[in-house]
């Protein structure tokens, strides 16, 4: 994938490009990892060269990055797997290999997202949407059934005191509430699917990760 396009800074339109990453983009891609979960996030939990290298090799497709004036600001990574909608329950481990998708599966019915990230400082231009957008062309492109991944709920500290779960989800999808994470991905079209428990260890959202998917119009639904 290589496409052009314009946001804004302000009125001050400025050309971004997304793009396929590279091996020789890893050392960017860390860097924008560090600024975007620094520290109390765990170091050792942003991308390493040998997960990179294996995105790059195992699937390039679903290695794409987004670069403004030259400098990359944001990255997303997914991979193909085999989803039995069945069957939802699974971790963030168990179906991204801890991040590192020797389990991708060239003809999985599914694009499955592994991380979506933007640097804070550009977080103004709407870059995680664009990235969004265009991995949903990379599935319609290779005949994907759906997009899928579990999303942080990452405002649900605030009300696990009061709130279940499954009611804080209901609260965001009425317009009571607003996720900074669900709320995200509901704007960029993806629809609920399914709440997991024990998802990945996030205290902010209680180790819970809200299941969500875009199917792909363009194919038959089953």
């Amino acid at each position: 994938m290589f496409k052009e396009f314009y946001v804004f800074d302000g009125a001050i339109p400025k050309k971004a490009i997304i793009r396929n990453y590279t091996v020789d983009d890893f050392d960017e891609l860390i860097r924008v990892q560090q600024e975007s979960f620094p520290p109390p996030f765990p170091s050792e939990l942003w991308w390493n060269k040998q997960q990179l290298q294996n995105h790059v090799t195992l699937f390039p497709e679903g290695a794409l990055c987004v670069e403004i004036e030259g400098v990359i600001c944001g990255s997303m990574t997914g991979l193909r797997v085999d989803f039995d909608p069945e069957h939802p329950n699974h971790t963030w481990e168990q179906i991204t290999d801890n991040g590192y998708i020797s389990n991708h599966v060239d003809t999985g019915n599914t694009l499955y997202i592994v991380d979506i990230c933007v640097s804070p400082k550009y977080r103004t231009y709407g870059l995680g949407k664009w990235l969004m957008q265009s991995m949903y062309e990379v599935v319609v492109h290779l005949g994907i059934d759906r997009l899928l991944g579990g999303g942080r709920i990452s405002g649900y500290h605030r009300y696990a005191d009061s709130l279940s779960a499954d009611h804080y989800i209901e609260k965001v999808l009425s317009g009571e509430l607003k996720d900074p994470v669900i709320t995200f991905l509901l704007r960029c079209g993806r629809s609920p699917v399914h709440l997991i428990d024990n998802y990945l260890e996030d205290d902010e959202s209680h180790n819970y990760g809200l299941l969500m998917e875009w199917k792909n119009p363009f194919l038959e639904q089953k």
